[in-house]
């Protein structure tokens, strides 16, 4: 009978035993697995990115390809792996390096011999063809098949069969495709830089090269703006274009990308800007700097992709409110080919503090969109803060606009900037103005103001004259509040106006009031705002 409670006592410590050990591995065993996996990924990762820092590829990782694609090296159907932004290479990971060696990418400098080019051969890329693309040599659709199959040329976009590819293809000379007029070809820096080496800078002797209407485009992309969608262009630009016209503000300044236009024919240039209205603004303040150098002749003609949240910019010059996608990056190039050149008035904004003449300098602001004191930089202010808290959060232009409509809604309870009118003196040309019981001034340049709103304009059902960005005056208009400000908006009311002006004259007699600059906000102290005629800057006018 203890020989039977024995045994039956150490089998139950058996299987106590054994359920421990076996609960630890159900464990245990998910976390090593994890954890392994963990290592292995980034181990991966660490010799991915070593094999992208020495290549010529400008290879970027996906983790799923947006249309079927294959590998180009062992021909099969992938999701995920490596594609080159400038060449449009797709390659396997296990494939990457291997890829690398056999695969050239397009060469953004190219030797001349010193000999005179208009063109250059084909550069083939196989398979993963764009959708809906035709053979150059029997005009059907290419890229059908379910498999690695058909040409692409890297620089003018021609597609071509397998069985229509034939050995004179492969040597024939390319034209660089329906965007030759904008793209820099290979040969032509080559040739700029032996003429430097020897101290020539007569350039349009070298125009010959390239085309009688040549207009080379830079494309200045900022991948922080708006909607993040600056990544994304970034590496269809280089496709259609030489890589070496495309730059990444988050990398290289305005300043220094603008100086490749010393190295293009002068007054031919067209720069594309790729965000906001504040990333416009700091271009436009290289090329300023441009005009001091001396290198006026060089200055470039300016078009906008609207990447930001308000735009108001860019909607005055035709481009739109805000770019989503919705429209090919061919199109884009065509736009801005065919886009005429008009002039932007540029203003000096100067503040001066009251009572400290003599001991801070005066704070300096160059203007292009619109000042303003009262509601909407109140607005403004409130924004910025809280995107300085969080930048992680205002990703999406839906987003932004949702929190400048919290704001705005949170002030028509508050009224924080009321009586205004009692706290400013306005002077026009030196003319002092009788301001009515107002919360804001808004002093515009451009015809749009928050974010598609034609302030000026108003309802429509009154006589005003009329408003240029071009004419060296500036609109001056008033509002009762944010409520005021909302109304306007959808037409529902028309502001103060307050008349028009090449001189606009501000006095800030007491307390703590918000203002912006084209979107840029603080909070000021007694002052004197002075508003004047800075400049000119070259922009581009889409009329679509």
């Amino acid at each position: 009978m203890e020989g039977t409670e024995s045994r039956s006592g150490t089998s139950s410590v058996v299987a106590d035993w054994s359920l421990v050990f076996w609960t630890l591995c159900s464990v245990l065993l998910p976390v090593l697995i994890t954890l392994w996996c963990s290592f292995q990924r980034s181990r991966r990762r660490v010799l991915i990115q070593d094999i992208f820092r020495k290549s010529k590829h400008d290879w970027h990782y996906t983790d799923l390809f947006g249309q079927p694609s294959y590998c180009c090296v062992c021909t099969q159907h992938i999701l995920q792996g490596a594609f080159c932004n400038c060449c449009g290479l797709r390659v396997s990971e296990g494939c990457l390096k291997k890829a690398d060696q056999l695969f050239l990418c397009k060469e953004i400098m190219m030797r001349s011999n010193g000999e005179a080019h208009s063109s250059m051969p084909h550069h083939w890329i196989r398979g993963n063809v764009p959708l809906c693309s035709c053979c150059m040599i029997c005009k059907q659709q290419c890229g059908t098949q379910p498999k690695l199959c058909d040409y692409r040329c890297a620089w003018c976009q021609c597609t071509v069969h397998d069985e229509c590819m034939m050995e004179c293809l492969k040597t024939e000379e390319c034209t660089f495709g329906e965007f030759r007029d904008l793209i820099i070809p290979p040969y032509y820096l080559s040739t700029i830089n032996q003429m430097r080496k020897e101290k020539r800078s007569n350039y349009e002797k070298v125009l010959p090269f390239c085309r009688k209407h040549w207009m080379p485009v830079i494309i200045l992309a900022n991948t922080r703006s708006g909607n993040n969608m600056g990544e994304t262009l970034l590496g269809e630009f280089k496709i259609l274009l030489n890589p070496v016209q495309v730059f990444d503000l988050s990398k290289i300044a305005p300043a220094k990308a603008l100086q490749l236009c010393t190295l293009l024919p002068c007054n031919a240039v067209r720069v594309l800007v790729c965000g906001g209205d504040g990333t416009v603004g700091w271009v436009l303040d290289a090329i300023d700097e441009m005009k001091i150098k001396g290198q006026e002749r060089y200055i470039p003609q300016v078009a906008i992709l609207p990447l930001g949240t308000g735009n108001d910019l860019s909607n005055t010059l035709g481009w739109g409110a805000g770019y989503a996608g919705e429209v090919p990056v061919e199109q884009i190039l065509r736009n801005v080919m065919e886009a005429d050149g008009v002039r932007l008035d540029r203003w000096k904004v100067q503040v001066t503090n009251k009572g400290y003449y003599n001991l801070r300098k005066p704070k300096v602001f160059t203007m292009n969109n619109y000042f303003s004191i009262g509601p909407d930089a109140l607005m403004a202010l409130n924004f910025h803060a809280h995107r300085e808290k969080t930048p992680s959060l205002f990703s999406s232009r839906i987003i932004n606009k949702a929190v400048y409509f919290f704001y705005g809604t949170k002030d028509c309870l508050v009224q924080e900037c009321k009586d205004l009118n009692k706290k400013v003196e306005l002077e026009l040309d030196g003319e002092r103005i009788e301001l009515p019981n107002l919360e804001g001034i808004i002093v515009l340049n451009i015809g749009y103001w928050g974010g598609g709103c034609r302030l000026w304009e108003g309802m429509g059902d009154e006589p005003y004259p009329l408003a240029r960005h071009d004419d060296g005056l500036l609109e001056v208009v008033g509002v009762h509040g944010s409520f005021h400000c909302a109304q306007i908006q959808v037409k529902l009311a028309n502001p103060v106006r307050l008349g028009q002006a090449h001189t606009v004259r501000l006095i800030l007699k007491s307390s703590k009031m918000p203002m912006q600059v084209d979107g840029e906000p603080w909070a000021q102290g007694p002052c004197t705002v002075t508003i004047t005629h800075k400049t000119h800057a070259l922009m581009l006018y889409h009329s679509a």
